[in-house]
């Protein structure tokens, strides 16, 4: 029991057994959460947060490409893709456990609030949309859903259920399990069927913060970032719930 006389949480990934499943706040749950999840290492590339050796670069090819060249000026990560969070993102993109969205609702708002610095000026939160006859379940757009109902301050310019500002209007191949060439080929038909709602002049000169659940070579936060830069996007950021660690 608590201080309070309340009961503890549960603990990452007891969340649906835990006593705050329906009332926790974001900030309960990110701070559960985070006694478990594994952290970023440090050091780590401060453009993609891979893993970097002391005074080494990274190795991934889009950290060393002009800023102008590439479609992020940064990627963030709530943890590393490891244990249970791997296999509850799972959970929920092939099983369709919906109850997790409202977890990592939770958790990418409690990132938001914990990193006020990289919150500063972002005009729009957008979900990296999956199609809308994804199954068992579009994953991203509920994790979005419930990350807008979380943010009971309405402190970030996150969009209202079922009012994305970007959608993607076709179904297009895969990229699990590909090649790196397989990789940047899914991710180029993938930005190229997305479409932004609503007033195309919001995303002039805007920042946009991209979420997504997971973050491998960066290919498809390349070209969709590059996509939202030629709509007049000023800076794409991203921010994912797991970072996987990779050597190539």
């Amino acid at each position: 029991m608590t201080a309070g006389g309340l009961p503890e949480p549960a603990g990452f990934p007891h969340c649906p057994v835990c006593a705050y499943v329906v009332t926790g706040t974001a900030r309960l749950c990110s701070d559960c959460a985070g006694r478990t999840l594994q952290p970023l290492s440090e050091p780590h590339c401060p453009v993609c947060s891979q893993a970097v050796q002391p005074g080494r670069p990274c190795v991934n090819r889009l950290c060393a490409l002009p800023v102008a060249q590439r479609g992020f000026s940064r990627v963030d990560a709530v943890a590393v893709y490891s244990g249970a969070l791997r296999d509850k993102i799972h959970k929920l993109k092939y099983d369709g456990a919906s109850g997790w969205a409202l977890i990592f609702g939770r958790l990418l708002v409690g990132w938001m609030n914990s990193h006020p610095e990289q919150m500063e000026g972002v005009d729009h939160v957008v979900g990296n949309p999956t199609h809308a006859g994804r199954q068992p379940i579009q994953h991203i757009e509920a994790i979005m859903d419930a990350a807008f109902t979380e943010d009971v301050t309405r402190a970030f310019p996150l969009s209202a259920p079922g009012a994305h500002r970007l959608v993607k209007e076709a179904e297009t191949p895969r990229s699990a399990n590909k090649s790196l060439d397989g990789k940047r080929a899914a991710a180029t038909a993938h930005a190229a069927a997305l479409t932004w709602i609503g007033d195309t002049g919001d995303i002039k000169g805007a920042r946009v913060l991209l979420v997504d659940d997971i973050f491998t070579s960066g290919s498809q936060l390349q070209h969709v970032g590059l996509r939202l830069r030629a709509s007049g996007a000023a800076d794409v950021r991203g921010l994912v719930l797991a970072r996987v660690p990779w050597s190539g």
